[in-house]
């Protein structure tokens, strides 16, 4: 990659882990939240890492940069993190250069999502970008890449129906809910945690159960309450929190703690109890299930249910692979003009600098010259010229290195190499 003048360093990689390989409780060791990724980012600046973008959600968490060596990578994620460089070795994966940007196309149009189409890692690339961008670490490069991620998956939900349907982590909830619990419309619903996940949660369960015994407890009230004014459901303090879960039927937890909210200690079950555990790291202890009358559910679990909309979905899978293609070939076309910046930029130097010097020198030999025009006219051939070499060095039949080297002779360019 030193070759695009984007970095200092000479590879782009992608590191991480996901589903595939890494279980939940595994993935929960190395699961990022936003202070952490704001450390990660600091610290790779000390490193002289140029360009860094983190991304984590319950299905995996990856780093996205530049860097003599993955491992570089793979440090600052353990270093941040309870996982070990051991546990992390074991189902990792890492993608250098080219692999990295086509698997970051993959992860970012839900080709990679645990449930297929299922788009919610889009806005968690926008989020990485932001915070890269916050603590200046988001180049050209990596900025580029996030807007065509984006791009690709915009025309993917429009020109496709790779995301037809209600399928997706919540939908899956709501729907083992409906399979498993008879008479639901008249269970005690409690809802803790009102993220993104428990936000889509509640609308299915809402959508789809015609349950009004809906309760919701956040340790932001106000955030609860403002998802309970939408339907009419009740909220309750966090405080309340063992109290309502004595009353609940089911208890569906979508926070996003780092250790587990809901253990034994908070769970007197004098009837059935189904726990949903919708989050990453998990967030309800394996000892709920010591007690009788409770059954618990994670998001993996969830994860599994497929029906008649996925395999609808895998149908439109090679046309979402087109477009794809499309976007990427012009993110790489984009980035083959990074070889020849450099020499375009010093060559418009270079003309400016003949322009100022004529200019300079007919405003002192001619009385009746006009600067203001000379300038707007001089201005434009130069743009014409530079623009010129650029589409010759852009055509595909043309040997780029030998071009550039000609160019830098004929108008003795001097070019600053990183």
């Amino acid at each position: 990659m030193r070759s695009y003048h984007i970095s200092k360093h000479n590879s782009f990689y992608a590191i991480g882990l996901s589903y595939k390989k890494a279980e939940a409780e595994v993935r929960g060791k190395f699961s990022l939240d936003v202070p952490a990724i704001d450390r990660i980012m600091v610290q790779a600046k000390e490193q002289g890492i140029d360009g860094l973008l983190a991304i984590s959600t319950c299905n995996r968490t990856e780093l996205y940069g530049f860097a003599q060596h993955p491992f570089q990578l793979i440090k600052l994620l353990c270093d941040h993190t309870p996982g070990n460089m051991e546990e992390f070795q074991e189902v990792a994966y890492v993608y250098k250069n080219h692999d990295a940007i086509s698997h970051m196309f993959k992860v970012g149009t839900g080709l990679d999502s645990q449930i297929l189409g299922d788009f919610e890692i889009i806005s968690q690339i926008k989020q990485g970008f932001y915070r890269s961008k916050k603590q200046d670490m988001a180049n050209p490069f990596i900025e580029r890449l996030c807007n065509a991620v984006i791009q690709a998956s915009k025309r993917i939900k429009n020109e496709t129906e790779l995301s037809s349907g209600a399928t997706s982590v919540a939908f899956a909830s709501v729907k083992y809910i409906l399979s498993t619990i008879s008479d639901i419309s008249e269970k005690n619903i409690l809802l803790f945690g009102t993220g993104k996940i428990g936000r889509n949660t509640c609308e299915n369960l809402i959508k789809h159960s015609n349950n009004s015994h809906i309760t919701l407890i956040n340790r932001t009230r106000e955030k609860a309450e403002a998802i309970a004014g939408k339907f009419d459901l009740t909220v309750k303090d966090y405080g309340d929190l063992q109290t309502e879960i004595r009353k609940a039927d089911i208890l569906v937890v979508a926070t996003g703690a780092q250790l587990p909210t809901i253990s034994k200690a908070l769970i007197y079950p004098k009837k059935p109890l189904l726990i949903l555990d919708l989050s990453v790291p998990k967030n309800v202890s394996d000892d709920v299930l010591e007690l009788d009358n409770v059954s618990l559910v994670h998001l993996d679990q969830l994860s599994q249910i497929t029906d008649d909309t996925l395999t609808k979905r895998k149908e439109f899978v090679p046309k979402a692979e087109t477009i794809i293609e499309q976007v990427r070939k012009e993110f790489l076309k984009w980035l083959e003009t990074r070889k020849f910046a450099p020499v375009i930029n010093a060559l418009k130097e270079k003309l400016k600098t003949m322009k100022a010097e004529e200019i300079d020198f007919h405003s002192k030999k001619l009385s009746d010259f006009n600067q203001d025009q000379a300038e707007i006219i001089s201005e434009r051939i130069i743009q014409k010229i530079t623009k010129q070499f650029a589409n010759h060095l852009k055509s595909s039949d043309v040997d780029t290195e030998d071009s550039l080297e000609l160019i830098q002779k004929v108008f003795q360019l001097e070019i600053d190499s990183k």
